[in-house]
């Protein structure tokens, strides 16, 4: 009886400690960043279906509602998600685009083929005007990647001066001749994209001449730094490339820098969108955690030699990247997006949060038809996929004040590998409303957490989840609404603490006021 009694203690004791293992302690009365909004970016290349019978349907196109070519039902949902800024037109496309083909009357535009995706033939038709006129509509800030690889310096300050210059020169007229009165004003500027690969093939000493001469021509007229001018960056965990780029180019002449890291399971073998196996996923999610041991080390390079932060950490092009979906172009790169796609999104916005003093610009790839789209299209039908729900449920942390936490959490286990299956973030926007986001990428096991609310007074809390039955659930056209945020009941707040019951694969986006 002795003996069968200290079994059972030895067992309750483990079972405390594994329950006790999920905490959060949020500091909410401090807080020294602003989590910028930009970090919610997004990204349309010129690539398969992302622009094409995606954004734009033409505007002759009389079975879809558009303005001027441009979907009416997929700026709804952009603006719903509040999307800051939209890079265009690549991506490995910018480097071979001329912006002055994509001007003037269309029936007038040269053609081109896109050698990058698909080999397709590109007729211009959507352009600079189109482009920018289109983010108006969004109420997003448009982020251009200009051609370096295949382009000049004099072709690139001649569309600076095309989209922003307000007086007389010839490129403020030629715009004035083809229907825009009023420059855009365009602040975010690529100078060149992934110049150690699709961009030129080069080392990081040689491009850091060429960003230096080309940004030194695209600096405004006013000289004042208006234009935010960002570098291209590393590919993942090429940390060489960050130093040679911070020793090498003045911090009073980067805006930014960018990094490239994407989810994937292996580059020579994807692996399917929906039918993986729980290896597959394992592997997907360490590869999206990996985004922060990736972002402490480029971030310590750059504080070597910008202590103050001046400079951001510009993540443009990150996501989940599997095969494309059978009977589909390999080279347009559409793929399902499931409730992986939903973890994958939910821990890479908590790890931005939770460096936004470095990172402070980041674009999912892609928006429409393209990699982790937010949105799918298939001629009139249009979905919102798990990626859109989540960024939509986080868009409350855009401009809000983070709030320090730290973190304890079980492990999601696969054999004898493991990874944290708990992240979180938490900010307090401009209301004094807290806002805490969990994942839980575990997808066999709920989580129990304690979130202790340090030095704060709440009166209640609510919440909304994200989450299926199955982890490979996705939103079809025959199934649009499969996936969706729903009401969150399995939080309770006592005195100044969270308890907190998250399913597996889940995300979960808490109010507190």
């Amino acid at each position: 009886m002795i003996k069968a009694s200290l079994h059972f203690l030895t067992f309750f004791f483990f079972i405390q400690i594994c329950s006790a293992q999920n905490s959060v302690v949020i500091n909410t009365e401090g807080g020294n960043h602003v989590i910028s909004k930009h970090i919610y970016g997004h990204f349309a290349e010129h690539l398969g279906r992302s622009i094409y019978g995606g954004f734009y349907v033409g505007e002759n196109n009389t079975t879809i509602p558009n303005t001027n070519g441009v979907r009416n039902d997929i700026i709804a949902a952009l603006r719903k998600l509040k999307i800051p800024n939209l890079r265009w037109p690549g991506g490995c496309f910018a480097d071979t685009y001329h912006w002055k083909d994509g001007i003037g009357p269309k029936d007038k535009r040269p053609t081109m083929i896109n050698n990058w995706w698909g080999g397709v033939t590109e007729d211009n038709s959507f352009g600079t005007h189109d482009f920018l006129n289109m983010c108006e509509a969004l109420g997003a800030e448009p982020y251009l990647a200009a051609n370096v690889g295949g382009g000049t310096v004099q072709e690139l300050t001649d569309w600076v001066q095309y989209v922003n210059f307000d007086g007389k020169s010839p490129m403020a007229d030629l715009r004035r001749q083809n229907g825009r009165e009023k420059p855009w004003k365009v602040k975010f500027w690529g100078v060149g994209n992934e110049a150690w690969g699709c961009g030129g093939n080069m080392r990081p000493e040689y491009y850091s001449d060429l960003y230096r001469k080309y940004a030194t021509f695209i600096a405004d007229w006013s000289n004042t730094g208006g234009l935010f001018r960002i570098a291209s960056g590393a590919n993942s965990a090429d940390y060489n490339w960050t130093e040679v780029l911070m020793k090498n180019i003045p911090i009073n002449m980067l805006g930014g820098v960018a990094l490239h890291h994407y989810s994937v399971i292996n580059w020579n073998e994807k692996g399917s969108s929906t039918d993986f196996t729980d290896d597959q996923y394992f592997t997907t999610m360490k590869s999206a955690l990996f985004m922060d041991s990736l972002i402490i080390k480029h971030t310590a390079i750059m504080d070597k030699y910008d202590p103050r932060k001046r400079v951001a950490l510009v993540v443009d092009e990150w996501g989940g990247w599997y095969e494309v979906e059978k009977g589909t172009n390999p080279g347009f790169l559409y793929q399902q997006n499931t409730m992986r796609d939903a973890m994958i999104a939910g821990v890479t916005l908590n790890i931005f949060n939770n460096h936004s003093d470095r990172v402070r610009i980041a674009n999912l790839a892609q928006a429409v038809n393209v990699l982790q789209a937010v949105i799918l299209t298939d001629k009139e039908k249009m979905i919102l996929t798990p990626t859109y729900h989540v960024m939509e449920m986080y868009n409350v942390h855009q401009n809000a004040t983070l709030l320090p936490l730290t973190i304890k959490t079980n492990d999601y286990t696969l054999g004898n590998r493991k990874l944290p299956a708990v992240s979180a973030s938490a900010s307090r926007d401009s209301l004094g409303v807290t806002h805490v986001s969990l994942t839980n990428i575990d997808p066999n096991n709920s989580q129990d957490i304690s979130v202790e609310l340090k030095g704060g007074k709440y009166s209640g809390v609510t919440g909304r989840i994200l989450t299926s039955n199955k982890l490979r659930d996705f939103n079809s056209f025959d199934n649009p609404d499969k996936i969706k945020p729903a009401v969150f009941r399995g939080a309770t707040l006592k005195a100044n603490t969270l308890s907190v019951k998250l399913p597996p694969f889940s995300v979960i986006v808490l109010e507190l006021k």
